[in-house]
């Protein structure tokens, strides 16, 4: 029995309401932030430090995503817009202007945030497959743009270099500083998320995923809450694609391409719609899967294929792993690895017994 739920009694609404309520739960993350605070970044090599600065990156970016397509029921093939419209605000302003990383960070996520206010408009009278369209017209009208204004873009390479970020002559230029700086930024998407989502704009969200019509009546303005949920997953989607800016050292939109949004919504399918956690798994897992098949192909796919081949089956081998894994957790597991890792964890809540 792990969590001992029968022990622990709540006399406040304070507690009732508590981001944790369990002890063990608070032990977690004590247990946890040490680890990823003082443990990884001594023990860990650069190489794999930088794994987990995409990882922190990505977590920010699919949490955004989930708010808007997990919690509010919004479909949008958009997020990779968001993110380079973020990046190359916050590259514009570091570069012409030199503001540090504390004024370009919330400005790309603020600019992001009006842009999809914009883009989610037509979820005012259209949803489903109709609104999956819009946000995809978006994402291609925001590239043309991108590339076809140099004032934004920084020329005919669509390209802005942008120096590390730095606090008080303190400059996040290598992998295990860098570590550092995402890390502060994923705990404070993620810490974020679980107060939001438990908040009265959460429980609205979710009225409006689950029946929009019936959360009209009861008194929710469903249309405000649908831009509002835009807005919100777009500031996130800025925020993430600014901190690409930072850890790559440029504003590239070949960054932000289609392909990225559908690989955010890879990850929140994968980990789970509508769950903080099935986020950072979503997130972990669509990281670190393309690395596990290069290094599989590196190792076995010289016995099939010549180094020239080599580069084309990887990419389309990790697209087909990518749609195979979606068809199976929509198909098997709809709700993800969260759900996964609910059913393991409720198995050791009441172990020995069988229920």
């Amino acid at each position: 029995m792990f969590h001992r739920e029968s022990g622990v009694f709540k006399t406040t609404y304070a507690a009732d309401m508590a981001l944790y309520p369990l002890p063990i739960a608070k032990w977690t993350m004590i247990a946890l932030a040490v680890i990823f605070v003082l443990i990884v970044p001594m023990m860990v090599h650069e190489y794999y430090l930088s794994i987990l600065n995409l990882i922190f990156i990505a977590i920010v970016g699919a949490l955004g995503l989930n708010i808007l397509v997990g919690y509010t029921g919004q479909i949008s093939i958009g997020h990779g817009a968001f993110m380079s419209v973020g990046a190359y605000t916050a590259a514009n302003l570091a570069v012409k202007l030199g503001l540090p990383f504390w004024l370009t960070l919330p400005a790309g996520g603020l600019m992001a945030a009006l842009i999809g206010v914009v883009v989610g408009m037509p979820s005012l009278r259209i949803k489903g497959l109709y609104l999956a369209i819009a946000t995809l017209a978006g994402q291609l009208i925001i590239e043309w743009t991108i590339n076809r204004v140099p004032a934004i873009s920084g020329g005919a390479q669509a390209s802005i270099e942008v120096d590390r970020p730095s606090l008080f002559g303190f400059a996040f230029n290598t992998q295990g500083r860098l570590y550092f700086f995402l890390l502060f930024f994923a705990v404070i998407a993620i810490v974020a998320t679980l107060n939001l989502v438990r908040s009265r704009i959460g429980r609205a969200f979710v009225a409006v995923r689950d029946q929009d019509i019936a959360a009209e009546i009861i008194g929710i303005n469903i249309y405000r809450y649908k831009l509002l949920a835009f807005a919100i997953s777009s500031f996130y989607a800025g925020v993430c694609g600014v901190l690409y800016t930072y850890y790559f050292g440029i504003a590239n939109y070949e960054q932000f391409q289609l392909i990225v949004s559908i690989d955010y919504l890879a990850m929140i399918i994968i980990g789970g719609l509508g769950s903080v956690l099935g986020s950072i798994l979503g997130a972990t897992f669509v990281t670190l899967l393309p690395i596990v098949i290069r290094i599989f192909m590196e190792n076995v796919g010289g016995l099939f294929f010549t180094a020239a081949e080599m580069a084309n089956v990887i990419s389309g081998l990790r697209l087909g792993v990518f749609g195979g894994l979606i068809i199976f957790f929509l198909i098997v597991e709809p709700e993800g690895l969260n759900r996964l890792w609910r059913n393991i964890r409720s198995y050791f809540r009441v172990w020995p017994f069988s229920y």
